[in-house]
């Protein structure tokens, strides 16, 4: 297998092959992030792409689930990946789902019908990074996209038969904008009626643009209780119409939730409640990681 730079995946692809697509991410301009900040956006050769699959057919026995690499993957067209996804199949007949990193734009530059196609040719499940669903955050962290936009495009997901997985980011907005932050995001979860919501909580690394903000004091951090308090009221403006399945235990959390949506939402939010009365029961400094 062949990998350039630092790769990432989601937290539920722990387990999958990693193929690289793209390296790097197209957008490339979220503050926050610092993932792809030493790679210059590029898309792979298809005809790579399907010998790293030929060298991982020889290397593992079962491969039941896939994801493709970098930030946007889905950013291909249509017929490249279903080339990649063609291959897939026909080496993998035991991978049950292809997973993938997809920008808003990228969603809605396909058509109902391309997605249709990806669908049933493999990919199960999209994750998309919203990250806010307040306006205010997503222009300050240059996401280059509007709230109706995320909205939109997660709708066109789910209603190609596609899973739309969707990470927001506690803290984002500071200690100035944290309320906003926390109640607008619950109103996206109840409109996007996404089938999966993650949440993770912000973490620093030197090489992203938003550091040199709190470094000059123009965005203040969180403490944890703060950052708990967001949670409980993003929770609490939360009602997605269908089940829609909330994880927030990454590494980077201080409570570590999983539920459902609506239907463990008071349960969810009893332990938030709890954690603010008892800061012992918040995860440790040193044990938070990105």
């Amino acid at each position: 297998m062949r990998y350039e730079g630092d790769i990432y995946r989601p937290p539920s692809e722990a387990y999958s092959l990693l193929i690289q697509v793209t390296i790097g991410c197209s957008h490339n301009k979220c503050t926050f992030c610092s993932m792809f900040k030493d790679k210059k956006f590029r898309v792979r050769e298809v005809s790579e792409v399907l010998e790293d699959l030929e060298t991982a057919r020889k290397t593992y026995r079962r491969v039941e689930k896939i994801f493709l690499c970098d930030g946007d993957a889905l950013c291909l067209a249509n017929h490249k990946l279903m080339v990649i996804l063609e291959k897939i199949r026909e080496l993998f007949p035991e991978c049950k789902r292809v997973g993938i990193y997809g920008s808003a734009k990228d969603v809605l530059r396909k058509s109902p019908a391309e997605l249709a196609e990806l669908r049933s040719a493999g990919i199960g499940m999209i994750y998309l990074g919203a990250e806010s669903g307040s306006q205010k955050v997503l222009d300050a962290i240059c996401k280059g996209v509007t709230r109706e936009q995320m909205i939109e495009a997660v709708h066109k997901i789910e209603n190609s038969g596609i899973k739309a997985s969707v990470t927001f980011i506690s803290g984002l907005a500071g200690k100035a904008g944290w309320e906003e932050h926390a109640i607008e995001t619950g109103k996206m979860i109840s409109e996007m009626n996404a089938s999966y919501v993650g949440l993770l909580t912000l973490m620093l690394d030197p090489r992203a643009p938003i550091t040199k903000q709190i470094d000059s004091g123009e965005l203040t951090l969180l403490s944890g209780e703060e950052v708990v308090a967001e949670t409980y009221l993003m929770l609490k403006h939360a009602e997605p119409t269908k089940t829609c399945v909330f994880r927030s235990n990454h590494a980077s959390n201080y409570v570590s939730l999983r539920g459902n949506l609506p239907s463990d939402k008071e349960r969810m939010m009893q332990k938030l409640q709890r954690a603010m009365e008892d800061r012992g029961l918040l995860k440790d400094e040193r044990f938070r990681m990105l």
